[in-house]
């Protein structure tokens, strides 16, 4: 696979995991009270902090799970089964989009800064966006493909600032139905790849065994 290819299957399957599109209601519900400039500030430092998560976890992730024993046919079955249950909850018009439990939400309206907590974490860089970020550095055998996925990476941190620092403009020109049928897309995908980790996974398993 070329460079270019690569680029475009990994942005494309970690912008389909992390979906900041479905993310938009939450971040307008905690800083309904904010001024432009505030919300403004509130996006780029939750972008920030999504990205250094994420590139933690795809260059570091390995070592990490060395560390507890777990082995990355455990996590890509582990991580599949989050993704899909996730990409599942996104295509039911009922539960599609992310929400915050009642008790988080109480929590998030008395901090002065949700960018970290609920935002950067877990909202865009959850457990499904880690799993996928952890398979990209088990894939990776060059430097060259960890420049790939880095930049994958931060072109999706780019996307979620955009995606929610346009929230209110773009929330009023999909409208509700607009933001089912996009929230239902992304899930079936995240669904799709959900699958696929498993099916690795349960293959590599195979293999070792």
């Amino acid at each position: 696979m070329g460079i270019g290819a690569l680029l475009f299957a990994s942005f494309t399957s970690l912008f389909s995991v992390v979906n900041p599109i479905t993310a938009m209601p939450v971040f307008m519900a905690l800083t309904k009270e904010d001024t432009k400039e505030e919300r403004k500030l509130t996006v780029r430092k939750a972008a920030i902090y999504m990205f250094f998560v994420l590139i933690t976890f795809l260059f570091a992730g390995t070592y990490i799970l060395q560390f507890f024993g777990i082995s990355m046919s455990g996590i890509r079955i582990a991580g599949g089964l989050i993704i899909m249950k996730t990409g599942f909850y996104m295509m039911n018009p009922e539960t599609g989009g992310r929400k915050l439990s009642k008790e988080d939400q109480v929590a998030a309206m008395d901090k002065e800064d949700v960018s970290f907590s609920p935002l950067a974490m877990p909202l865009l860089s959850g457990p499904g966006s880690i799993a996928v970020v952890i398979g990209f550095g088990s894939q990776a055998t060059s430097a060259t493909d960890y420049l790939v996925y880095g930049v994958a990476v931060l072109l999706t941190a780019l996307s979620a600032f955009v995606i929610l620092r346009i929230a209110p403009w773009l929330n009023q020109l999909i409208g509700k139905s607009g933001m089912t049928v996009i929230t239902r897309m992304m899930g079936f995908i995240a669904l799709a790849i959900g699958v696929q980790f498993v099916i690795n996974g349960m293959g590599r398993f195979s293999d070792w065994a």
